[in-house]
């Protein structure tokens, strides 16, 4: 088995639920080896901060040759295992989507996040044809001999205000859950979810291991543990938190 096989089987197994992998995301390779000096079991980049971290907005405006080669250097900074913010995939049909992951274990990576949102347009892509998608990603990996985990996406609570969230959603999400696992999704993401109740139902039927995002008013991760959780990540957050910081000592310099 490989290095990056290797890397790929410890990153799947730390999905475990009820004792969540937490990603504090990074965005180019110093700010990875900072996550992984604080004791990071994994890394795992966000769209959004890479993205703005390049000048660019978020929702692939960013090159995908750029955003390759940053996969890349991350994977050199550490040893760590190495999961890529791929957006809709850079790319609608199965074939360019599977090209795009392709590219990323090129460059080292040993998952992605895949998201169901149309990239550019309204809604989501209808289940039938995200899974189409997630089939040929799941393809793509079987033939490169890289287990590689395919964390899908719904963007169904993102979407929508978090008062606004019910049942109807989450039996959405699930159906959406079961139709990605059978194509050959490794976990399932649901952002913008901060109902503890929800969030428990959805733990309790979906056939993968559940990521939720952590931002204001989302349960600390010791609560999501005990709700199910098997996946933490922390988005664009740590980003922000750091061009604060950056911003507030700059400051302190310029008013000096």
């Amino acid at each position: 088995m490989s290095e990056q096989a290797e890397k790929a089987r410890a990153f799947a197994a730390l999905h475990v639920k009820g004792d969540p992998l937490v990603l504090y995301n990074c965005w180019d390779a110093g700010s990875a080896k900072a996550v992984a000096a604080a004791g990071a079991k994994a890394l795992a980049t966000g769209s959004w901060s890479v993205a703005e971290a390049n000048g660019y907005e978020d929702g692939e405006t960013l090159p995908f040759e750029l955003a390759v080669a940053n996969a890349a250097r991350i994977v050199r900074a550490t040893d760590l295992p190495v999961s890529i913010d791929l957006e809709g995939g850079y790319g609608t049909s199965p074939e360019a989507v599977a090209g795009s992951v392709k590219a990323v274990i090129d460059a080292g990576a040993i998952g992605c996040n895949f998201e169901d949102r149309v990239v550019g347009g309204d809604g989501l892509h209808a289940v039938d044809a995200q899974a189409a998608r997630i089939a040929a990603m799941h393809a793509a990996t079987e033939a490169a001999r890289v287990p590689f985990f395919i964390n899908a996406r719904t963007d169904i609570f993102l979407q929508a205000k978090p008062d606004t969230h019910d049942a109807a959603m989450v039996d959405a999400a699930l159906d959406r859950a079961a139709a990605y696992a059978a194509a050959g999704a490794s976990g399932f993401f649901a952002p913008g979810m901060i109902d503890e109740a929800l969030i428990a139902r959805l733990c309790g039927a979906c056939p993968l291991p559940v990521n939720i995002m952590m931002f204001p008013g989302v349960p600390a991760v010791k609560r999501l543990a005990e709700l199910g959780v098997a996946r933490a990540s922390y988005g664009p957050g740590p980003y922000r938190l750091a061009m604060k910081a950056l911003e507030a000592a700059a400051r302190e310099v310029y008013a000096g």
